[in-house]
């Protein structure tokens, strides 16, 4: 073999050897472009799916705030309501408290009033002495009123009992009249004034006040 087919074997072998490594090359080349394109596609979706997460989470914590401020405007309004109500039942309290006075300015009315209010803090206590506090300008008809109380306690208890009308000391001149009735030793009292009874009363019909104002409560099982 002579030097010129020695060198052009040489060139075909040099030309094998550069087309392989290109082959090769471009297979390498190739295969790091579709890992590419895999893991870029791969972070895209992750990307794509962390955003949906957080709108997600945003969309969700935006309907729980939705029904936080709903759910807070009704207990707001249901509030008002009952305010409303309360301060509506309030007024005629006043208004009947107002209305007290008056019944004071009927004298045998009044009387007969005081006495069936001492006969009934004279069974209450059912002491053998008991002291009577009224209004000072009451005072007359209260001692009138002590003696027909203890006529009637005696007639059905078939028991003495001595009552005694403070002069020294009475009630508020705010009070619209009745009496405060104690044992011996004040330490039972009987709050008989006019307002304590229409407390009492009031508060016996504050369900059918409620009633005829507001209509009956649908979410009531019993009567009270």
């Amino acid at each position: 073999m002579n030097d010129l087919d020695v060198q052009k074997q040489i060139r075909q072998m040099v030309a094998f050897i550069d087309q392989e490594a290109n082959e090769k090359a471009a297979e390498i080349d190739a295969k790091a472009q579709e890992e590419f394109a895999i893991e870029k596609d791969n972070l895209v979706n992750q990307q794509k799916q962390k955003i949906l997460q957080f709108y997600q989470r945003k969309e969700k914590q935006i309907e729980l705030q939705r029904k936080i401020q709903h759910s807070n405007l009704q207990n707001q309004s249901r509030i008002a309501i009952l305010k409303a109500r309360e301060d509506l039942i309030q007024q005629l309290r006043d208004q009947a408290i107002d209305q007290l006075s008056l019944i004071a300015n009927d004298e045998t009315r009044y009387t007969q009033l005081l006495t069936n209010l001492v006969a009934q803090a004279l069974f209450r206590l059912v002491e053998r002495e008991v002291i009577v506090k009224c209004r000072e300008k009451d005072i007359n008809i209260v001692n009138h009123s002590v003696e027909a109380a203890i006529g009637i306690y005696k007639n059905v208890i078939k028991k003495d009992v001595k009552v005694t009308v403070l002069n020294n000391s009475f009630l508020g001149p705010d009070i619209a009249g009745g009496i405060e009735a104690y044992n011996s030793d004040r330490k039972i009292k009987i709050n008989n004034t006019l307002e304590a009874r229409l407390d009492m009363l009031f508060n016996q019909m504050i369900p059918e006040i409620r009633e005829k104002l507001f209509g009956r409560n649908k979410s009531r099982v019993h009567d009270n």
